[in-house]
């Protein structure tokens, strides 16, 4: 494995056997505090971000690494106009390992092509987020010890979502596993994901305006903000942003075992009374989002406890 872009780049067995290294990592973190020593992670986000930058960072600093970047483009060269490719060539000479988000879709598959050293994809626009899936993905193994047979709703924005995107993608390999699709017309899934992951594999779905209608199908519920910076036309996002709410009314009609996650940053979509319920999952999601991203450095960059 070279570079992450995309969550499919990973095997099944791939994210299994990272899993099981984060779980190992959490539970005991001296045994791994020095494994990335003298190496150089540098985090390339030309758009904001607060977990995943961060969590990147706490990441590479726990294992006993170094890191470098850039928080925002206006503060790199890409304000004067240089080009990923441009960018990436000078930085895989001064770090090991290269952690990009860019508003772009495919930037990332750029910076492959330029880089020499392995890339990760921290997100690209309305894509791809393949370190979120696999937070994603740990936080349903902790809540339901499997993958398969799960019925997983997802609801918000799906058209822009890429963490939803990301997710379907990576959960559509496992058997059994039901779609329940929660959105306002605007905001549908997007039909070529729609197509490569759900009708092309012959998976069941279900599609739905109101989330209260649908929420009590559903084993996973993931929760995801309208994306402001995603909108041309800021009226459409005032019209359509608080169009889902999930609050302590709404969870009653879940399931007694329900799983919440968001990617976070939430804004309204999530009351903070839901804060307190037992099936909120997302605080403990995010946490994880270290530890997967501990594992996945590790592997990229060959390096064992």
């Amino acid at each position: 494995m070279k570079h992450l872009i995309n969550i499919l780049d990973l095997s099944v067995e791939e994210i299994n056997e990272m899993i099981d290294l984060a779980d190992d990592i959490l539970a005991n973190p001296v045994k791994y505090q020095d494994c990335c020593n003298h190496k150089i992670l540098a985090t390339l986000f030309f758009e904001p971000s607060t977990r995943t930058r961060l969590s990147f960072e706490s990441a590479m600093l726990s294992l006993g690494g170094k890191v470098l970047g850039f928080s925002e483009a206006s503060s790199s060269s890409a304000a004067k106009g240089e080009s990923v490719a441009d960018t990436i060539e000078v930085v895989s000479g001064y770090a090991d390992i290269i952690a990009m988000r860019h508003p772009k879709e495919g930037a990332p598959m750029v910076a492959q092509d330029h880089a020499t050293v392995p890339i990760i994809n921290a997100g690209d626009g309305g894509h791809f987020h393949p370190t979120q899936t696999l937070t994603d993905l740990m936080t349903i193994r902790h809540e339901k010890g499997h993958f398969d047979n799960l019925t997983i709703g997802l609801c918000g924005d799906l058209k822009f979502g890429r963490t939803v995107h990301s997710l379907i993608g990576a959960m559509s390999r496992y058997p059994g596993v039901k779609f329940v699709l929660v959105s306002p017309e605007e905001l549908k899934l997007p039909s070529f994901v729609k197509q490569e992951y759900i009708k092309d594999r012959n998976i069941p779905y279900e599609q739905y305006t109101s989330l209260d209608d649908a929420i009590g199908k559903m084993d996973i519920l993931y929760m995801t903000r309208v994306q402001r910076e995603r909108f041309f036309n800021e009226e459409d996002y005032l019209r359509l942003k608080d169009s889902y709410i999930l609050d302590t009314e709404k969870m009653k009609l879940g399931k007694e075992d329900l799983c919440v996650l968001h990617p976070l940053p939430r804004v309204n979509e999530i009351t903070t009374a839901v804060d307190k319920d037992p099936r909120a999952c997302y605080f403990k999601q995010a946490r994880y989002g270290k530890f997967i991203r501990m594992a996945l450095m590790m592997k990229l960059l060959g390096v064992e406890a």
